[in-house]
């Protein structure tokens, strides 16, 4: 996408500046959306199977589908807006959108902006790169070059892992990111295995496979912080869709698998 992933430092300081400065809001978001009838949500639109568009140029993936589901559990019209990485944060905090449902991953940086839902989908990150090519622990990345999209989770986890002599080469979307890979411009690719399974499945010629774990981190809906009623409504939506296999359901359409133990 133009998404997953940690938000681009400049995005948390941007975000927490916009806190800073905004004056205090009333937890009145989920009293707005029923008023108005509609609830504007940041969904991916290049992250598949998460988010893209559809050949009748409609967004739709798992993302889409959730998004989705809480406008029509509500009783309102979604709104539905294309958000990239470093820009979802920001606009949640400037009440561009009520929620971010765009494969949100959720860490300590991130906590300290938005406040997040239970979990709803399975999400991990990892490397990968060409058969031929033997990867079996990170020492093994030294000397190489590997694609990754620009503040993401397996941004910050490479930064962490990677070996000094790794060349990293940040894109700013994920479109740009896997076709670096595909088109060689690097030799490995860090991203979602779902997406990278997707450009794979697109890419043969690219023989590529599964290398190294990165992180398994679950998607979360991003909520402005302080909106208590709009949080616990969109948490009781998701609680129910997971125990009347809504979301399992989804997880099997568009992941190819079961949504697994979610945490709450």
């Amino acid at each position: 996408m133009k998404r997953r992933q940690f938000t681009a430092i400049a995005s948390l300081i941007a975000g927490a500046a916009l806190i800073a400065m905004a004056p205090a809001k009333a937890d009145d978001s989920l009293s707005a959306v029923m008023g108005k009838k509609t609830i504007a949500i940041g969904i991916p639109t290049d992250f598949a199977p998460y988010g893209f568009m559809g050949t009748d140029l409609k967004p739709q993936g798992l993302d889409v589908a959730v998004a989705q589901m809480i406008a029509d559990k509500l009783g309102v019209k979604a709104d539905l807006v294309p958000v990239s990485t470093p820009n979802r944060i920001p606009y949640l905090q400037t009440r561009k959108i009520d929620l971010i449902v765009s494969a949100l991953g959720k860490n300590a940086e991130r906590a300290k902006v938005i406040d997040f839902t239970i979990a709803y989908a399975p999400f991990y990150q990892a490397v990968f790169g060409p058969k031929a090519m033997s990867i079996k622990s990170f020492a093994d990345l030294g000397g190489k070059t590997i694609a990754v999209t620009r503040g993401t989770i397996q941004d910050d986890v490479l930064q962490q892992v990677a070996p000094p002599t790794l060349k990293i080469q940040r894109f700013e979307d994920d479109n740009s990111t896997v076709a670096a890979f595909v088109s060689q411009q690097t030799q490995l690719l860090a991203t979602g295995a779902a997406v990278a399974a997707a450009a794979i499945a697109k890419n043969p010629k690219v023989e590529a496979e599964y290398k190294l774990l990165l992180k398994d981190s679950p998607n979360f809906i991003g909520v402005r912080k302080g909106e208590t009623a709009l949080l616990e409504k969109v948490n009781e939506i998701l609680r129910k869709a997971k125990a009347d296999g809504t979301l399992n359901g989804y997880a099997q359409r568009w992941l190819g698998r079961g949504m697994g133990d979610l945490p709450d």
